[in-house]
């Protein structure tokens, strides 16, 4: 099976269409596929969501922290969402053919060239022992690492500096497994009792394992929002979630009125939502259609690829030159690069 990384970074930019019609472009032609793009003018965010080849996902998210590199300035960057670079977020997440060691291995790289542009790089969740959080990580923002870097909070590359890159800040890297991000708008009720919501619902306050929350009042869009990460969502209940919120929300007098995703809907949100609502038997993964059609699919094509290579490779001189550097390229997409020998 040819291997399959999905990658979601974030950047530090969401009030300039050109920005994200420039990242969207650079990536495409890094050869990823750009599934999804949206921007943000309160959290002054854009989050893309994009598959490919291990070489070619790390390819594209090299080329997005170029272009947000020469675009975003941090020292007059404001807005809602917690932030500490230009390109603040590049998960790797393994998708077809591949696992969480391969989902590793690509992060280390990308790591590696994202510093030799002079951007420290922090490592985070499946990619260090500890799976260290993004919330820490991120503690006081990129304004607390202007100066130097908080004791114990060292990056695992620093690109030769002793603090932040004055205008690109520091890039957080990491494999992870797929999760939801999703935010809830919310009305009738005051900021301070939907941050009281928000506290309860967190993992580390008590509340649902994998749940990351905050509230954010946003002023261009004039509503609060539950801004809500579900971690390893393959694991969870997102349904269990949305009531949890839900109830908690109406018990201080509010209400959700509308729930966004960010990217695209993890198929648990849809199988798990969905299973719960019509008290559905024997819903599994297994069954889910788009499940199987992918498997099917990958079998089949790894079957032709092998008899496409073997073909070219043995018509060598008598085939077309393109017919064989095409097969060439497919056999090296389908095999995975070795993990670092190296380590941070």
């Amino acid at each position: 099976m040819i291997p399959v990384l999905e990658a979601v970074p974030n950047f530090s930019e969401g009030r300039d269409p050109g920005f994200l019609r420039e990242v969207t472009v650079e990536m495409t032609r890094a050869g990823a596929e750009v599934l999804d793009a949206s921007s943000d003018p309160d959290h002054h965010r854009s989050v893309v969501t994009l598959i490919g080849g291990v070489g070619e996902i790390e390819d594209a998210l090299v080329a997005g922290a170029e272009v947000a590199l020469r675009a975003v300035d941090l020292r007059r960057h404001r807005g809602v969402h917690p932030r500490i670079g230009a390109l603040d977020v590049a998960p790797v997440v393994p998708l077809a053919g591949t696992g969480m060691e391969v989902a590793r291995a690509s992060a280390h790289r990308v790591a590696v060239r994202v510093a030799a542009l002079g951007i420290p790089v922090y490592l985070y969740a499946g990619s260090t022992p500890e799976h260290r959080s993004l919330a820490d990580l991120r503690r006081g923002g990129f304004e607390s690492l202007v100066d130097g870097f908080p004791t114990g909070r060292s990056p695992d590359f620093d690109a030769g500096r002793t603090s932040a890159h004055p205008t690109a800040g520091v890039t957080c890297v990491g494999a992870r497994p797929l999760l939801l991000a999703w935010n809830l708008q919310v009305e009738g009720i005051s900021f301070d009792a939907l941050s009281m919501v928000a506290r309860e619902l967190r993992e580390s306050g008590g509340g649902l394992p994998g749940v990351r929350a905050l509230a954010l009042r946003l002023e261009r869009a004039g509503t609060l929002q539950l801004s809500m990460n579900l971690e390893e969502v393959e694991r969870r209940d997102p349904d269990a979630v949305f009531e949890r919120a839900s109830t908690d929300v109406a018990a201080r007098g509010g209400r959700i009125v509308a729930t966004e995703v960010i990217g695209l809907i993890p198929d648990a949100l849809v199988l798990r939502t969905g299973a719960r609502r019509l008290r559905l038997l024997g819903a599994d993964s297994q069954r889910l259609l788009s499940t199987r059609l992918v498997s099917h699919l990958a079998r089949r094509g790894s079957g032709d690829l092998d008899t496409l290579v073997n073909w070219a490779r043995a018509a060598s001189a008598g085939a077309p030159p393109e017919v064989l550097a095409a097969a060439e390229r497919l056999h090296s997409s389908s095999h995975i690069p070795p993990p670092p020998v190296d380590q941070a």
